[in-house]
């Protein structure tokens, strides 16, 4: 199977049909010029060593190297086998918390850096499970479906921030019961949620959801972020924290506490386990020991292998004929023209 690893670069053989047509031009109007001198053979007579026929050579072997320039640099890639892959994996789905309370500074730089830095890590060593992304504050979205594609997951966890949903809250039990419908159930794999919080959950019955979710052996893990002392909240305007959010009366700055009543009862009811995070320790580590348990199935797929990059041929062929035409001169070769091999001498 061949491919092209940079497949745009291909559109520089578009401007080939410029260079002949240029060169057409430049070819016509010197034509036009030597007429106008006199006769072409008598013209050409008296100019013996200008050669009429190198400029065609000179600029074929130019447009051949052009050609093989472009298509070395998109870098052509041949497949050499189809391979079968196996893969045993289960299914992740991290609920992430982006309430305005994920920017409390307990953790540094905030709960949520702290948690996506972790999620990242996650990511990272994760070999032939699945994982998707639910945030959550006042409402639940998805933000990443069930997928192995981990270059994704990366780019769309760094996308993450506490302006994605437009109402404030922590409606943990939507995040479950989303979590839920994003899970394929056919498959058999195993499944498991992570929700990464604070904890406050004033919105929904979060409990009954995790007790809702193994039912379909759905196991809820939780790690909670923050302190139990609490971290007031800052308030940030074009990037820059301009101050912390107050109470009513002005004075006294809100601080922002973790529940780990909350969180305890939510890996309880779900058949998982809670773990708190810390500066050295996100927590995940415990909690992907627990998802490690839960069952895997194999499941087969076909991908191409070992691709082998070919550009090498095309740029030192390329290179070659650039050599080949750069010594090439528009004139004749002295050399040549003294030896007439089909002369035939008189005795």
């Amino acid at each position: 199977m061949l491919r092209f690893a940079h497949i745009d670069i291909l559109w520089g053989l578009v401007t080939i049909p410029v260079f002949i047509f240029l060169f057409l031009e430049i070819t016509r109007w010197k034509s036009k010029a030597i007429k106008k001198l006199g006769d072409k053979e008598v013209v050409k007579q008296m100019m013996p060593d200008v050669s009429f026929s190198r400029p065609w050579l000179k600029f074929i072997l130019f447009i051949v190297a052009y050609s093989l320039c472009i298509i070395g640099a998109a870098d052509p890639q041949i497949g050499s086998k189809v391979e079968d892959v196996k893969r045993k994996g289960a299914d992740i789905m991290i609920l992430l918390d982006v309430s305005n309370s994920m920017l409390a500074q307990d953790l540094a730089p905030n709960r949520l850096e702290n948690a996506k830095r972790a999620v990242a890590q996650l990511i990272d060593n994760l070999k032939d499970d699945r994982i998707g992304m639910i945030v959550f504050a006042g409402q639940a979205y998805v933000q990443l479906p069930i997928t192995t594609d981990y270059s994704a997951a990366k780019l769309f966890l760094s996308t993450i921030n506490t302006n994605m949903v437009p109402t404030q809250g922590t409606a943990i039990g939507a995040a479950i019961d989303l979590g839920m419908k994003s899970f394929d159930f056919k498959n058999g794999t195993g499944k498991a949620m992570i929700i990464i919080t604070d904890g406050e959950n004033h919105e929904d019955d979060a409990v009954a959801a995790a007790k809702n979710a193994t039912d379909k052996d759905v196991s809820i893990h939780v790690i909670g972020v923050g302190s139990v002392e609490g971290a007031p909240i800052p308030v940030y305007q074009d990037g820059k924290m301009v101050g912390y959010h107050m109470e009513e009366d002005g004075k006294t700055q809100v601080l922002s506490k973790l529940s780990e009543d909350m969180c305890k009862e939510i890996a309880t009811a779900g058949n998982g386990a809670y773990v708190r995070a810390t500066n050295a320790s996100s927590g995940l580590n415990l909690v992907m020991d627990q998802i490690g348990k839960i069952q895997r199935k194999t499941v087969d797929s076909k991908s191409f292998k070992d691709y082998e990059d070919r550009f090498q041929f095309f740029l030192g062929c390329a290179l070659v004929l650039l050599v080949i035409e750069f010594f090439i001169s528009n004139r004749k070769s002295q050399r040549l023209s003294n030896l007439k091999l089909f002369e035939v001498k008189n005795t």
